[in-house]
């Protein structure tokens, strides 16, 4: 009989064990695909050809850039400066990958502050026309990527609205880095109750067993 009972909890325990353990070893081969890389392209005043950023190869300068364009954190404004105020411009198309995405014209020595503007037409679909108030950085980040603008010092921390710096310090795509996280979380959890199914398993045996025994 307690060979019978040894013989069924090891059945049992297999049984729910085995598929907890699958779905752990097999869980990376569900993760999500990977977002393309992003990258940028500037042409404009002092540029003999497109000026080519990827994240693969210079990753600070692609993150900065693109939180020059990123107009969620921006002042937006119902028009621009006169043309003859605005200084040099500088275009930038974000990619995804290798496809365009966004495109936007950069003001950095426009009279009054940077101006940043969003043409109607974007690459893959329409928008409304828009006007940004650009941050102070605007200058220093395009001359630190490699557009052939003056050294300036007062945009080391400066911001839209807020000293920021120009270089976040957190990665290209932190929303992976999350999910790595939480899928590593996952993977333990469902380990440990694994674990804890064969000892629950295993000493109700030991305690029938001993039961049998001592009867």
């Amino acid at each position: 009989m307690v060979r019978r009972f040894r013989r069924l909890a090891a059945v049992v325990v297999s049984g729910i064990a085995a598929p907890l353990l699958a779905l752990t070893l097999a869980e990376p081969a569900m993760a999500a695909p990977k977002t393309p890389p992003a990258g940028v392209d500037i042409t404009g005043h002092g540029l003999g050809e497109p000026l080519r950023l990827r994240a693969e190869s210079h990753p600070e300068h692609v993150v900065a850039v693109i939180e020059q364009v990123n107009h969620r954190g921006l002042v937006r404004q119902s028009g621009g400066p006169k043309k003859a105020d605005l200084g040099p411009k500088y275009t930038v198309v974000v990619f995804a990958g290798d496809v365009p995405k966004q495109t936007y014209d950069l003001y950095p020595k426009a009279v009054g502050g940077p101006r940043v503007y969003r043409p109607a037409k974007q690459p893959d679909n329409k928008v409304t026309a828009s006007w940004y108030l650009g941050r102070v950085s605007m200058s220093e980040t395009l001359r630190t990527a490699g557009v052939p603008l003056e050294r300036t010092y007062e945009a080391v921390t400066g911001g839209a609205g807020g000293g920021e710096r120009i270089i976040p310090e957190e990665a290209l795509n932190p929303a992976e880095d999350l999910n790595e996280a939480f899928g590593e979380l996952r993977r333990l959890l469902l380990l440990n109750v694994a674990v804890m199914l064969v000892i629950t398993v295993g000493l109700a045996g030991i305690a029938l067993l001993i039961r049998r025994r001592t009867r």
